[in-house]
């Protein structure tokens, strides 16, 4: 009866296949197996195996239907299916098993006796497996078909978020930090491509081009703020059913408990029921190749069935090392995008956020201070916050600069500049917008002559050229001439603070020339 099962089942798929998308076709439906045709004077069974019970309770409530319409349209009215759902050993020395179900004449399945079990992630899993027997399965021909699995012990207790499959929506902890949201966030120059795309998968997950979506960047520029903000956003507006934000390494080592206890299928199909996957610092996965394969398969399973994936790095995907050009190629199927050091404003207005949230009252001079001289990440900047005001705290003194200074001291340090005068030179007259040629003229505007003294006093202050040789490089001016520069320019700082706040922007510039 296979072949006639066989030639049923084909004519069901040509129907289905008109009725459904290409991609849901080649998920749901291709790896189906017609298994036996059993015919009576009354009625037509078609029995179909299903890799596991979640395709059962997928097909049931999403495709049901169509099914059912199907098959009565090829076999005619008297007709049934029977699924038969391959269920995968729970102990090495256990063959694989069966279970019989028919198809609901509802739209929705009604789940078999559940067994509980803590997980971690808060998370309550119903397993949908009973231990010792199946009820008797009742068919829409009005007959019954009894079926009695092999008894099963019940596994191990697992720190891991597994499920047995048939499980419809997992109720799983999400992880995420509810202090990690788009109000908190600071957007910048740095950062503004990749809280735009966040902010637009957050609003419609799943819907947008962006899938995957991936944050890369150094280390505390906040790409696990923005990916989590994603999150708490689509969860607290209800945007989608179950989200889980997981660390690569955690992933890893549930993988590994998954192989010990030998429930791999149920690790991966719990994470393909996820609908929105947040999976932080990937470049962990490099070398670990047995993880890489399952994310492989996850990744493959979620991005088919248009569940959102999102991920972060501390570099490109082209150079991570240690990751299979297959999984890299997939990273790069939606949209890569890279968060950079925060600039100065955007520096300030993280110091001025985390002070309003954390109470502490604090003048901008001081603010202004620590954004200048701390540079390289967002956690040095709010743990230099956080230290002044420790230290004001224990040692009961205000927080004025001089203050602020000391205490920090170890945190900020000298920076030495390499650049030669023509580099300084070419910063400055790129900041004022003024050729370099006319700096050196002999011209006396306004704008120019306080662009040469400008570019004057940080040729003195960061090279050790002497007095004739910057006036040598500025059109031949003399040594005197360079002194009344620097002189203007300190008198200036001191009586015009929109001027010492440019000096200070293009003092940063060069620093930051001088790194690259």
């Amino acid at each position: 009866m296979l072949d006639a099962a066989h030639h049923i089942w084909q004519e069901c798929l040509t129907i289905i296949r008109d009725n459904v998308d290409k991609r849901s076709y080649k998920t749901w439906f291709e790896p189906i197996k017609p298994l036996r045709l059993e015919e009576t004077p009354n009625d037509r069974t078609l029995t179909i195996q299903v890799p596991s019970r979640f395709y059962y309770e997928w097909l049931e409530e999403h495709y049901a239907s169509l099914l059912r319409k199907t098959v009565t349209k090829v076999m005619g009215p008297s007709s049934r299916l029977i699924y038969d759902i391959l269920m995968e050993r729970d102990r090495p020395e256990e063959k694989s098993r069966h279970i019989r179900l028919p198809a609901k004449p509802a739209g929705r399945v009604t789940n078999p006796p559940i067994h509980q079990r803590p997980y971690p992630h808060g998370l309550q899993q119903q397993a949908n497996l009973q231990q010792s027997s199946v009820p008797p399965q009742t068919g829409t021909g009005g007959g019954t078909t009894p079926h009695t699995p092999h008894p099963v012990n019940p596994p191990p207790n697992l720190s891991s978020p597994f499920v047995i499959p048939g499980i419809r929506s997992p109720k799983v902890d999400s992880q995420l930090n509810g202090n990690y949201t788009f109000d908190r966030f600071i957007e910048g120059d740095c950062n503004r491509l990749a809280r735009s795309a966040a902010w637009a998968i957050a609003e419609r997950p799943s819907e947008t081009s962006f899938n995957p979506f991936l944050v890369y960047g150094g280390v505390g520029l906040g790409k696990t703020h923005l990916i989590q903000a994603i999150g708490n956003y689509a969860k607290q507006h209800q945007k989608i059913d179950s989200i889980l934000y997981i660390s690569s390494e955690r992933f890893t080592n549930e993988f590994v408990q998954s192989i010990q206890y030998n429930r791999v299928s149920e690790f991966s199909l719990f994470y393909r029921q996820i609908d929105l996957l947040i999976v932080d610092d990937i470049q962990f996965f490099g070398k670990k190749e047995k993880t890489q394969e399952e994310f492989f398969h996850i990744f493959n399973a979620l991005h088919q069935a248009g569940k959102q994936i999102i991920l972060s790095a501390d570099r490109p995907p082209k150079d991570i090392v240690g990751i299979e050009e297959r999984l890299l190629s997939r990273f790069q199927w939606g949209l890569t995008a890279d968060v950079q050091p925060p600039d100065l404003e955007t520096r300030i207005a993280i110091l001025q956020r985390k002070a309003e949230d954390d109470g502490i009252q604090i003048s901008y001079d001081i603010i202004e201070f620590i954004a200048h001289n701390i540079t390289s990440n967002i956690r040095e900047l709010e743990g230099a916050l956080i230290r002044l005001l420790a230290h004001s705290t224990l040692r009961r003194e205000e927080i004025d600069l001089s203050f602020a200074k000391e205490v920090l001291k170890d945190l900020i340090k000298e920076v030495k500049v390499s650049l030669g005068i023509e580099e300084i030179l070419q910063i400055v007259s790129h900041y004022f917008q003024i050729p370099e040629d006319q700096v050196r003229a002999k011209t006396r505007k306004q704008e120019v002559v306080q662009a040469r003294q400008v570019a004057m006093y940080f040729a003195k202050q960061f090279t050790k050229h002497s007095l004739k040789t910057i006036g040598l490089h500025f059109g031949g001016r003399d040594h005197s001439t360079v002194i009344h520069g620097i002189q203007s320019v300190e008198g200036y700082m001191e009586t015009d603070p929109k001027f010492a706040d440019t000096i200070r922007e293009i003092q940063h510039k060069i620093k930051i020339q001088s790194r690259s």
